[in-house]
C-alpha cells in the first residue's frame, strides 16, 4: 500500500490512540494515555495534505482534547460507525475504497469492511485482526499510527519533516 492511494484517515480512540485503560479519580473524572510518537505521525499527515479524522462511540472531553492536540476533527457520540463513514466520504467527496480505517474492537467491525484499507494494533479483537489489512506489531496506544506510516507506508518522517 502507498500513501497516494489513500484519500484519508479513520482512526478510532481508544485502544487505537490509548492503551484501552481508562483512570478515573474519586471526583469521576477521566484520563487517558495517549503516545506522543502518534503526534509526529499526524504532524506528517498534515504536511502531506492527508485529513484524519478521530471517530469515537463515546463523547468524551479527553477524546475532544487530544483531537485538539493532534489539530485534527473528532467525530464523536457515533452509535453506528458504518453510518458515520458512510456520512464522511460523501461530505468531503471520499472514496471509501481509498479510506485507511484503523481500529481495535467489534464496534469496528463493519466499518472496517467498508473501508479500503485496515489496520489494527496487535492487541486487538481477534475478528478485528482478521479482516485487518495490517496487523500492526504495536499494541494500542504504544505508538501505532507512527507505525503505520512509517513501517507500513514506508514514509521518512525526517525527509518530510525536516528537509
Amino acid at each position: 500500500m502507498l500513501i497516494d492511494h489513500v484519500d484519508a484517515f479513520v482512526f478510532d480512540f481508544d485502544g487505537v490512540l490509548t492503551n484501552n485503560f481508562v483512570h478515573i479519580d474519586q471526583s469521576g473524572n477521566e484520563w487517558v494515555s495517549c503516545n506522543r510518537s502518534d503526534g509526529l505521525a499526524f504532524d506528517v499527515l498534515r504536511v502531506l495534505q492527508k485529513p484524519a479524522y478521530i471517530l469515537s462511540t463515546e463523547k468524551n472531553l479527553v477524546v475532544t482534547a487530544r483531537a485538539r492536540k493532534l489539530n485534527i476533527p473528532a467525530i464523536q457520540g457515533v452509535n453506528n460507525k458504518v453510518n458515520a463513514i458512510l456520512e464522511l466520504t460523501e461530505s468531503k467527496g471520499f472514496n471509501i475504497n481509498r479510506v485507511l480505517y484503523v481500529g481495535n474492537d467489534l464496534n469496528d467491525f463493519h466499518a472496517m469492511q467498508l473501508c479500503g484499507y485496515t489496520a489494527c494494533p496487535v492487541d486487538s479483537h481477534a475478528r478485528i485482526k482478521k479482516i485487518a489489512t495490517n496487523v500492526l506489531k504495536r499494541r494500542g496506544g504504544d505508538g501505532v499510527i507512527r507505525e503505520l506510516l512509517e513501517d507500513v507506508l514506508c514514509l521518512d518522517f525526517l525527509e518530510i519533516l525536516y528537509s
